[in-house]
């Protein structure tokens, strides 16, 4: 190899080191993309009532804060009052979970098999409850680090919002000049995807949280509008975030009547499959396709690089990279390959 090509094979690798190491910083700066798309969705809406962009971002921002703001004071005063009485009902809930285990023990009386004790549960998991507490200042300057890294994220996201354009001829001026205009246009699909994906993930969380509020309206659910809420914004993690929803209707409902924690659980299996094979191939077939094993490996893969942010922006740089995968490698490459005569 020349000088030349020894030179470039080592930029290339101190470029992937360099992109690696601030990787973290390239997750937040997409986050903000992506919420720039979304809400550049409302913008466009208000621009055609005649309304100037400035002030139509602006008015989007406040729309969006007004809804955040309402959420969080809907779910979080109901939550912290919640786990309160969850901790005064904790010894209740233990004995009834030890009533259960007797009656459970008694059926299974000459099976050979061992039913544990809720007292020895408990003595072995106090010296989890020690070990949480000690982390609580770990916990504390993590919780320091998420807001100023959501703080950035917010800032980053009105900056692009204001005036994309810099931002996006930045992008495109690193490839070369004969693919620069085949950039742009991968990128207006980009933000196509983005944008239909958000309108598909907006419809099947209202979906969701109006089945989980009626299914439990039905039950009997103490706190049923957080609970539906919840549902709905968890439903924004694919596989994951259905499961941690029914984890605290559950809880409430098992220290209101035990059967009604077992019929809470058949509820969300019913929504979640109604939405599996019904709502999601119907909503997203209209908008952005994804397999269901292409969705779980980009979790998982994702997850593993970028960490919690890395599963919760999964499915948009899922869909970034197909396209990207489907226009430059797909469409400008392998179709483009023809066998050369012989």
């Amino acid at each position: 190899m020349k000088l030349g090509q020894w030179m470039g094979l080592f930029s290339l690798i101190a470029s992937l080191y360099i992109l690696w190491q601030i990787r973290e910083l390239l997750l937040l700066f997409f986050t903000a993309v992506v919420l720039a798309v979304a809400i550049n969705q409302l913008v466009r809406r208000l621009t055609q009532f005649g309304i100037k962009r400035i002030w139509a971002v602006w008015l989007s921002l406040l729309i969006v804060i007004t809804l955040f703001t309402g959420v969080l004071f809907l779910i979080l005063p109901q939550f912290v009052r919640q786990f309160r009485e969850l901790l005064l009902l904790l010894p209740t809930g233990a004995n009834q979970i030890q009533q259960s285990l007797n009656w459970l023990e008694q059926r299974l009386n000459g099976w050979d098999i061992e039913i544990p004790d809720i007292d020895v549960l408990l003595r072995q998991i106090q010296p989890l409850a020690t070990n949480f507490i000690t982390q609580a200042y770990t916990l504390f300057s993590t919780s320091i680090t998420v807001f100023l890294q959501f703080l950035l994220v917010i800032i980053l996201t009105i900056m692009l919002l204001i005036n994309p354009q810099p931002y996006r001829k930045g992008f495109v001026r690193f490839f070369p000049g004969f693919y620069r205009s085949r950039v742009e246009e991968i990128l207006s699909k980009c933000a196509e995807g983005l944008g239909s994906w958000t309108i598909g993930a907006l419809i099947e969380m209202l979906f969701i949280g109006l089945l989980s509020g009626i299914g439990l309206l039905v039950l009997g659910v103490p706190l049923v509008l957080a609970h539906a809420v919840l549902a709905g914004l968890l439903n924004f993690i694919p596989n994951i975030g259905p499961t941690l929803s029914a984890v605290l209707p559950m809880t409430v409902a098992f220290l209101d009547e035990p059967w009604k924690a077992v019929a809470v659980l058949i509820l969300y299996i019913i929504i979640q499959n109604i939405e599996s094979y019904w709502l999601t191939p119907t909503v997203m077939a209209k908008q952005v396709a994804l397999l269901p094993a292409v969705t779980l490996t980009s979790q998982l893969f994702f997850t593993t690089f970028f960490g919690a942010l890395g599963l919760l922006m999964a499915l948009p740089l899922t869909v970034v990279v197909k396209t990207w995968i489907d226009e430059s490698l797909f469409k400008d490459i392998l179709d483009r390959w023809q066998q050369a005569p012989s």
